[in-house]
């Protein structure tokens, strides 16, 4: 299935979404990008160059995992793990953020602005910035900031700006809104790399190809493994580039089951999750630059959202991944704060991994439904990212005393500082 094969005059659009809904001011910056990010993408030498700066500065590629005690406590399917949380920072960020690097050097841009909401792909960003010399601001809603206070001060001792934002729900969709305002001021000299694939084409498109080294890599990997396809293929869904990520090694094997899994919150109501499709609450609209399916009301106002993992409190969806869904090809679950907390306990005491909040939403459906599997089944779940940031969410969600008093401590004693 070729993603990217668009219908005369409908570039950027995957069914009746995606497209580019931006102010005129944007529309230079928007088609120096889209000219370079072509040229860039028929060009072999530069995923050569993509690829070599993969192996040799990320660690690529990341292995992938047989979780043998957690198969045999559930008595199912054999359940393997796609390693995303070794690479350098911590996340599949870091596929994405380097390879726009590689684009701003190609467009001559000597500055650097993002968005992030867990803070991985901040961190990626001031990574990537200070590995090819751009100065760099990062846009983090105040609540993030709060929750997510390992990931700033890496992102600040790595000379980065980070800006807390204020306004609104003082989350993810607010900082994408900053750094949206900021490009439109500063379009010569800045590059908005955008952290996830959404927003106005080519973005979606061009964050997924970058991120389809995962499913090629994980292809590859289970069958090498297991001598077989996997039955399902499990990723968490905030944006969703990590789990159009892993999908595309898999789109054209019918056998292989998709599926989606979004933050289910405190469970169904307004206000109360980030599921836009699982839980039927999102319905269509135009924001932030491109057409999919938000958690909107009935006059397209946002509504607030919740979830234990701050990377997938997101009002919006990948346009690719609801084309997709329309089509039969994904399927979307939900996954409860409370859920994720007794199955992130779960997988640290079976497996001694320790998997990022938004990646335990991956691994609640995995460890819900692989029982009903039989043994000889495969699945594969995408671990986008390690759980180091969430040390003080999961003290809290955990219920350690004894952490929280420490944390406490140290987030007044951040706050003073």
């Amino acid at each position: 299935m070729d993603l990217f094969d668009f219908a005369p005059g409908r570039e950027g659009y995957y069914g009746r979404y995606g497209g580019a809904f931006l102010p005129e001011i944007l529309h230079s910056t928007i088609e120096e990008l889209r000219e370079g990010f072509r040229a860039a993408k028929s060009d072999p030498a530069f995923w050569q160059e993509y690829r070599q700066l993969m192996r040799e500065y990320s660690g690529r590629p990341t292995p992938v995992t047989h979780l043998s005690n957690l198969s045999r406590q559930l008595g199912g399917a054999q359940i393997y793990v796609k390693r995303e949380d070794l690479n350098h920072t911590g996340s599949h960020k870091i596929n994405n953020v380097m390879g726009q690097g590689l684009l701003c050097r190609r467009l001559g841009k000597t500055r650097v602005i993002a968005e992030t909401g867990a803070g991985q792909h901040g961190f990626a960003t001031a990574t990537m910035a200070a590995k090819f010399g751009l100065r760099c601001r990062i846009y983090m809603g105040a609540v993030d900031i709060a929750r997510q206070r390992p990931n700033v001060f890496w992102m600040e001792n790595l000379g980065a700006e980070v800006v807390s934002v204020e306004d609104g729900q003082r989350t993810l969709k607010d900082a994408i809104n900053e750094a949206m305002r900021d490009w439109a001021t500063n379009m010569a000299d800045t590059h908005y790399v955008l952290g996830t694939a959404c927003g106005a084409h080519p973005f979606p498109e061009m964050v997924s190809w970058f991120q389809s080294i995962i499913g090629l890599e994980a292809r590859e990997q289970i069958l090498a493994a297991t001598g077989r396809l996997p039955d399902r293929v499990y990723a968490c869904v905030g944006g969703g580039s990590n789990a159009i990520g892993i999908f595309q090694g898999f789109l054209d094997d019918e056998g292989v089951e998709l599926v989606g899994c979004e933050a289910g919150g405190f469970g169904p109501g307004k206000g109360l999750h980030a599921a836009r499709l699982a839980y039927h609450d999102a319905s269509v609209g135009v924001a932030q630059g491109f057409k999919t399916y938000f958690l909107q009301d009935e006059q397209g106002n946002m509504l607030e959202t919740h979830s234990v993992a701050a990377g997938l409190d997101y009002i919006g969806v990948n346009p690719i991944l609801v084309w997709l869904w329309e089509q039969g090809r994904v399927r979307f679950e939900a996954a409860t704060d409370a859920e994720v907390a007794g199955t992130l306990r779960l997988v640290m005491r079976t497996e001694g991994l320790i998997p990022a909040l938004e990646s335990t939403h991956a691994f609640v459906r995995a460890v819900r439904e692989a029982p009903s599997l039989g043994r000889d089944a495969v699945i594969l779940i995408n671990q986008s990212g390690r759980g180091d940031k969430d040390i003080f969410t999961v003290a809290d969600a955990l219920g350690d005393s004894n952490w929280k008093r420490f944390i406490g401590a140290k987030a007044a004693q951040y706050a003073v500082e």
